[in-house]
């Protein structure tokens, strides 16, 4: 029985949202989520190791370069992981899956690509038009 869950896909042939979906959705994003909090401790362990003064101006400044981009990414890996956490409600209280804007289901690829989604593909569209409009003006 393991063995069929490892290779389970959703499938548009079944129930929307059914249990082994939400289930299949909810292991992957824990995965997803430990995974970033894995490379987030390497990445706190890489930053101490590399606490270390530079003589070298140039070499000081790579130094702090790096550091600044890492910490971006870990910033913005943060807010993933806070969306990811929603996500996580979202199956346990049935609303996974359906767009927060019009409730109809999200389409199983998108979920597939973005486990995140809250839209569907054509509110997402919707979405990004009007951001674009209002950011021209």
């Amino acid at each position: 029985m393991l063995a069929k869950t490892k290779t389970y896909k959703p499938s548009d042939k079944e129930p929307f949202m059914n249990e082994r979906q939400r289930d299949y959705f909810r292991k992957r994003l824990q995965a997803w989520r430990d995974d970033i909090l894995k490379e987030a401790k390497e990445t706190l362990v890489h930053l101490q190791e590399e606490n270390q003064n530079h003589p070298d101006l140039a070499d000081r400044a790579s130094s702090e370069t790096d550091r600044a981009i890492e910490l971006r990414s870990r910033d913005r890996q943060r807010k993933l992981i806070a969306k990811i956490d929603e996500a996580l409600v979202r199956i346990d209280d049935g609303t996974y899956g359906y767009c927060e804007e019009t409730g109809e289901p999200i389409s199983l690829r998108r979920l597939e690509a973005r486990p995140i989604a809250t839209l569907s593909v054509e509110a997402q569209e919707r979405h990004e038009r009007r951001e674009r409009i209002y950011r021209d003006d």
